[in-house]
């Protein structure tokens, strides 16, 4: 299967969308976020040196959906043409459940395992979005520790603070999430 890339520039460094043809379509199987320690390009080196820098309407149109969420406009993604496929039934759920999240709210590793059907998931979940292969399309940074902690994000802490709180969600002195009410 011929891989592809396409690098987005954001306020937050590289994005770097990857995706294939997948049933004769373009479908993105893997995001890339920028982090401090590591950028997407080098992420997208070491993980998929034979991807060819490519693109196409419907993966130009996500990207520039991309850095416009990225530079705070609000946009929902779909999820017609991520694979999904490609993740474990329990991590679907737990992706399922996140992209059901909407702007401006959070919810926690915890609400979301109860969401679920497991009490004690909180940290199975945490690992499904750690994991997940599609950060800004599903919005793992919705997600925050039940201490109301901002917790960890595949594109670093600051980055994740910085989106919620261009989502609206307020953060104090020590750095815990102003939230009275909870997704899920």
């Amino acid at each position: 299967m011929e891989q592809y890339n396409r690098v987005v520039s954001t306020p937050f460094g590289p994005v770097v969308i990857l995706w294939s043809l997948f049933a004769g379509q373009p479908a993105i199987f893997h995001v890339l976020l920028s982090h401090p320690a590591l950028s997407a390009q080098q992420k997208l080196a070491g993980l998929y040196p034979e991807s060819i820098a490519e693109t196409c309407p419907v993966v130009d149109k996500t990207a520039g959906n991309i850095k416009a969420f990225l530079d705070g406009e609000d946009i929902h993604f779909s999820l017609h043409m991520v694979r999904l496929d490609l993740c474990s039934r329990f991590q679907q759920e737990v992706l399922h459940a996140e992209h059901k999240i909407p702007r401006g709210c959070v919810s926690t590793y915890q609400r979301i395992a109860a969401y679920l059907g497991n009490q004690n998931g909180a940290r199975a979940v945490g690992n499904a979005l750690a994991n997940n292969p599609f950060p800004i399309i599903i919005p793992c940074h919705r997600a925050i520790r039940s201490d109301r902690l901002p917790g960890g994000f595949q594109g670093g802490t600051e980055m994740k603070r910085t989106i919620l709180e261009m989502e609206g969600i307020h953060f104090n002195k020590t750095g815990l999430a102003m939230v009275e009410n909870f997704f899920y």
